[in-house]
């Protein structure tokens, strides 16, 4: 049994050690390319991306920053509809979404998920088309119910009997009639963290396929008026880089697809297979390609339907964080470089940074592992184990646990993280009052803004105490 030390895992025992995946580099300085967006560069140590280097974005719109590289995320879409090209491709809204992302989205020939109003009112502005947007969620409001029914979104993935008789009466009150997939759980659960393994049974989401509760949600789905039965939808995790995890899971649920033809006599004509694939953090993750990930699923489907006997349905998948994920970096600048003495004499330098668990919680909230690099500069000076950490009042505010940065590491110096765009700008927050940083899509040398810094008059607005 392990025990977390009271002040954050940080001070746990045996965490004050470098992991042991991580090398000391020979150079410093030098990139490891396959973490970062496929235009990040470096020329005499100062970084750029999208043609931009880092120095110039900070000196116009400070920092921290995050930057999101336009070209990369294009080629990620396309790979991901060109290797899936028979199947439906979504792209997750909450790993990163703003009206410029959903339009990029549409441009690239992707479908769109949405899980909340606030969601589905970007694709809205974004003009995204209806039709091809999907709205997940476990506790849909009937407001939000309301709205995607009157928006025409092409699916509502519905998650308990609840929702199911909410959705029921919305289209009866307005009259209209809704595609509508069912979320199953199909008890098998994906080899990662457990807060984003979604398709184990004691969880949140979904109907459970071994209780029987799936087949009875379709049955009310099928015959519900208003409602389409599209067909079922499963999703096992996170952060996966193969498809092996997937096998049993279609396993499972095309075998409800095929009970649902016999018993109810329904062919349902789609059926989501969820995604969730792995991106590189750090030099320990290896992800697959799309196309790989594509002919894998496409064999496991295909041969267990041949097994049941049934024809294959539409596929769609859901990439999750692997769109947009490598295509954006934040950057920061260092404020204080502390070197701590560690047990039998090692030292930890601590890097603080302008920014923290307010740009990037995934560090605190998933123990995730992030690399960095000194952006604005080169260094002659050998490296030092380094802990990028932020300016919060909490021991937890980390962003990178571990990394060799040069030793002269000062402040003044740029520090970028790579593999920041997803779900960081989605889940940051004004903890401490923070801004939250802007988003700045670079291409060919040109930068601009989409996603503004927050500021303090933003901060105050919702405050109406006395004045």
């Amino acid at each position: 049994m392990s025990h977390t030390h009271e002040a954050g895992w940080a001070h746990a025992s045996g965490a004050l050690r470098g992991p042991s995946w991580l090398r000391e580099p020979g150079d410093p300085n030098a990139l490891v390319q396959h973490l970062w967006s496929q235009t990040a560069a470096k020329t005499d140590g100062v970084l750029a991306v999208g043609g931009v280097p880092l120095t110039d974005l900070v000196a116009e719109h400070g920092s921290p920053a995050y930057v999101l590289d336009e070209v990369d995320f294009r080629a990620r879409a396309a790979a991901f509809r060109e290797g899936f090209h028979d199947f439906d491709v979504f792209y997750a809204g909450k790993a990163f979404l703003c009206t410029t992302v959903a339009r990029w989205v549409d441009e690239e020939g992707l479908h769109l998920d949405v899980c909340t109003g606030g969601e589905l009112a970007v694709a809205e502005r974004a003009g995204f088309p209806m039709q091809r947007v999907g709205f997940h969620g476990n506790n849909k409001s009937v407001a939000e119910l309301e709205r995607a029914v009157r928006l025409g979104v092409g699916r509502i993935i519905v998650d308990s009997f609840h929702e199911i008789e909410r959705l029921t009466a919305v289209t009866a009150d307005l009259g209209r009639e809704v595609g509508v997939m069912v979320r199953v759980t199909a008890g098998v659960e994906a080899h990662t963290h457990e807060y984003i393994a979604t398709a184990h049974e004691d969880q949140k989401f979904g109907f459970s396929i071994t209780s029987g509760d799936a087949l009875e949600a379709v049955r009310r789905v099928h015959s519900a008026p208003g409602l389409r039965l599209l067909g079922l939808h499963s999703h096992i995790g996170s952060q996966i880089f193969d498809t092996s995890g997937f096998e049993v899971a279609a396993r499972r649920v095309l075998a409800l697809h095929a009970r649902v033809g016999e018993e109810l006599g329904v062919q349902m004509p789609e059926m989501d297979l969820g995604g969730g694939f792995g991106i590189a953090y750090t030099t320990q993750d290896d992800p697959a390609d799309p196309a790989d990930l594509a002919a894998g699923m496409r064999a496991i489907v295909e041969h267990e339907c041949r097994a049941l006997g049934i024809e294959r349905p539409a596929l769609s998948i859901e990439p999750g964080r692997a769109v947009v994920g490598p295509s954006m970096c934040t950057v920061y600048s260092v404020g204080t470089v502390k070197p701590v003495r560690l047990d039998g004499g090692a030292r930890r330098t601590y890097v603080s940074v302008d920014g923290g668990m307010s740009d990037n919680v995934r560090t605190a909230l998933y123990d995730a592992d992030y690399s960095c690099t000194v952006a604005n500069r080169a260094s002659d000076a050998p490296p030092v184990l380094a802990r990028v950490v932020g300016k919060h009042c909490e021991a937890g505010d980390i962003v990178v646990k571990d990394e060799f940065l040069p030793g002269d590491v000062a402040p003044g110096d740029l520090v970028a993280v790579p593999a920041t765009g997803a779900y960081c700008r989605s889940l940051a927050s004004n903890y401490n009052h923070a801004l939250r940083p802007p988003v700045i899509a670079v291409r060919d040398g040109v930068a601009r803004v989409v996603v503004r810094r927050e500021t303090e008059d933003d901060l105050l607005a919702t405050d109406v105490g006395d004045r």
